[in-house]
């Protein structure tokens, strides 16, 4: 009888083992996945990047956004001139009027992949507007490179953007400036009948590079 109790102390004691094994395995393996979840963000900055520009509302009256294909490592500047204004682009910020918010080097120092520059107005003044492109630098030797821009317009900070124009351009080679619109805006914001165009209109020319 002493052995059959002990046999049976011995296999119940291999239950309990197994048993403890198979929580301590189950919480290791919970919390691998709970700091998973944590790191995400940081493991994909792309995710994270394209999530918070999602959550953010742009800032501005007249907004002008360009972009090209991410992960292509060229460089494109956005040069914009509101009426009475200097010109604004990668070297001269700011005017009385825009400033520009982002300046994109493209793949240089920038771990989101995204390619993409934007502009925006203090207030909304009437007269004509130029929105040029300029291709500093293609690093990734490709051509043409495809760039979309979109102008929109907001009477106040509170009311939703609304998009004006879209266009999109090929650069063809590095140094290369193309006027994408040149649009006359009322001060409520409205395009002015038959003001559109793209004559050209160098904008850098007047900037100190």
């Amino acid at each position: 009888m002493m052995g059959n109790s002990f046999g049976m102390g011995s296999e119940k004691s291999r239950a309990d083992s197994d048993v403890v094994f198979r929580d301590l395995i189950l919480l290791m393996l919970t919390g691998f996945v709970i700091v998973a979840v944590l790191l995400l963000g940081h493991i994909n900055p792309k995710a994270a990047a394209a999530l918070a520009a999602k959550d953010v509302a742009p800032p501005g009256n007249v907004l002008v956004e360009v972009n090209w294909p991410p992960g292509m490592d060229a460089d494109v500047d956005l040069w914009v001139q509101a009426p009475g204004d200097v010109p604004v682009g990668y070297s001269n910020k700011g005017g009385a009027v825009f400033n520009l918010l982002r300046d994109d080097l493209g793949q240089q120092l920038d771990l989101s992949g995204l390619n993409y520059e934007s502009a925006y107005s203090r207030g909304i003044v009437p007269g004509e507007y130029t929105v040029n492109l300029h291709l500093y630098r293609n690093r990734a030797a490709v051509t043409p490179i495809p760039v979309t821009v979109l102008v929109s317009t907001k009477p106040d900070v509170q009311s939703p953007a609304r998009q004006i124009l879209m266009s999109r351009v090929d650069l063809t080679r590095e140094g290369e400036e193309k006027t994408v619109f040149r649009f006359k805006l009322t001060q409520a914001g409205a395009i002015v009948p038959n003001s559109v165009n793209s004559l050209q209109r160098p904008l850098r020319s007047g900037t100190k590079d």
